[in-house]
């Protein structure tokens, strides 16, 4: 993997940024995490870790896309989430609990993540309070205020209306990955959001 010096800045600035934004980081404690990072390229529809193993690695994502699905018995995959550069990844439960993944990570494009090994990034956690505050802001972010929302919205919003959050969120991300990867993290078939996606243009043609 060729990664210029010049790149590898940017990606390291990219994840302190991302960082920071939920609890201010010093420089020396970025140095400490600089110290544990691990250059990963995936590319299409490779794995980053499979269901039922051990998760050793939380990663950033610098480019491209990665999704987190569950099989049934039946061979039925449902994505519980979708990743786009500029996100953490990676199967947190696994990690804390050191129990096999509940998910696979798969890449949907060629991916450039950074490697993080979890229990050396918890030892860092505890020696050093900003990473520590870090640590609880994004816990309270990721893992309660966002889940939160996105039950409620399965539960109380239509299909149509979470679709639209979701590009707003993430646009233009139909033109990145398949539309059926789309439609399941959404919960709705692909069937049901090619004809949202029909409904909501014929909407906007005759509003022009």
């Amino acid at each position: 993997m060729n990664i210029s010096d010049e790149d590898k800045v940017l990606y390291l600035d990219s994840l302190k940024t991302y960082l920071s934004s939920y609890s201010s980081i010093t420089s020396s404690s970025f140095e400490l995490i600089k110290d544990l990072v691990k250059f990963h390229q995936f590319y299409k529809n490779e794995i980053l870790i499979n269901e039922g193993d051990v998760a050793k690695n939380i990663y950033f994502l610098c480019e491209g896309a990665v999704r987190a699905y569950s099989s049934d018995q039946q061979g039925h995959t449902y994505n519980k989430n979708i990743f786009l550069a500029g996100k953490m990844v990676g199967s947190m439960v696994s990690a804390l609990l050191q129990k096999p993944s509940s998910f696979t990570l798969q890449a949907l494009d060629k991916s450039l993540l950074l490697a993080i090994n979890f229990n050396k990034f918890k030892q860092l956690i505890h020696k050093n309070d900003d990473l520590k505050n870090y640590y609880i802001a994004y816990l309270e972010r990721e893992w309660v205020i966002d889940k939160e929302q996105r039950e409620v919205s399965l539960v109380m919003e239509s299909a149509s209306i979470r679709y639209q959050k979701f590009m707003e969120q993430y646009p233009n991300i139909d033109q990145k990955i398949s539309l059926h990867h789309i439609a399941s993290h959404l919960g709705i078939t692909a069937t049901q959001l090619s004809r949202i996606r029909k409904d909501l243009k014929l909407d906007q043609n005759q509003h022009m």
